[in-house]
């Protein structure tokens, strides 16, 4: 059933038309680049590190290295007194639904996965870990343009495939800012003023591919806070079953600024 309503939301975006020349355009090469996803909370006080350390990813892995950073605020650490204002429920959700593709049910945070697996030695394995996923061939091709449309609003047109009949997948997309920070007054890390980079601030999916492929198109208003010279369009395609990412991309200054 829920498939079924995804089919027809992906079918009513795939009609949006695209009123503005793409600012930005990407397609996936032949080798699988790594999805880091950090599940994070500015409630948490162990948290800081791993913010701090996804904010340097790409200048402290490999110069060739292929990376798609995503930093998803929890909201399950609120009831300690800080309400972190980055937070979806979406998140703990999709964490909660990756924890168990492991057969496992604990979910926490700082939490790590790469490229769909749990990462726990972020501190010394990151680089080597970005590294055998940029070794994989890729199992998926997408093709992802974005650019403004005459109201100012942020259009994304998505193709994705997957390759030699690849397991049940679906897309997802996202829109990351960074050069944030809060001051935080109440909690564990009460006083701290906390900085984040690759903070997602919009989530689609999962839309999942029809016979191995989608086509998606999206209009995404951009709230006048957002800074929009910091934003990035990511999209990634899963393995349903697994958690697997079979492919990532990601595209910066796709709003002119």
């Amino acid at each position: 059933m829920q498939g079924a309503k995804l089919s027809l939301l992906a079918l009513a975006l795939s009609a949006i038309s695209l009123s503005a020349v793409a600012a930005c355009e990407v397609r996936s090469g032949p080798r699988t680049a790594a999805l880091v996803e950090l599940y994070t909370s500015e409630g948490c006080s162990s948290c800081p590190p791993a913010d701090q350390q996804l904010s340097r990813l790409r200048q402290v892995l490999d110069p060739t290295a292929a990376v798609v950073p995503l930093s998803l605020h929890v909201g399950y650490w609120d009831y300690i007194g800080w309400k972190d204002p980055y937070a979806l429920e979406a998140f703990s959700t999709r964490q909660s639904w990756l924890v168990s593709t492991k057969g496992q049910r604990t979910v926490y945070t700082p939490h790590f996965f790469v490229a769909g697996a749990e990462a726990r030695n972020w501190r010394g394995e990151l680089r080597d870990t970005v590294r055998q996923v940029n070794d994989l061939p890729a199992k998926a091709d997408i093709h992802l343009q974005a650019g403004l449309t005459t109201r100012g609003a942020l259009t994304v047109q998505v193709e994705a495939t997957t390759r030699d009949g690849a397991a049940p997948a679906a897309l997802y997309l996202a829109v990351t800012e960074s050069g944030l920070a809060s001051s935080v007054t109440r909690g564990e890390n009460r006083g701290a003023r906390l900085a984040h980079d690759h903070v997602v601030r919009e989530w689609v999916g999962p839309l999942p591919l029809v016979a191995g492929a989608t086509k998606v198109q999206r209009e995404i208003t951009l709230p006048a806070a957002w800074n929009r010279a910091r934003l990035e369009v990511v999209a990634f395609v899963q393995d349903e079953r697994t958690g697997s990412v079979l492919q990532a991309v990601s595209a910066q200054h796709c709003t002119g600024s």
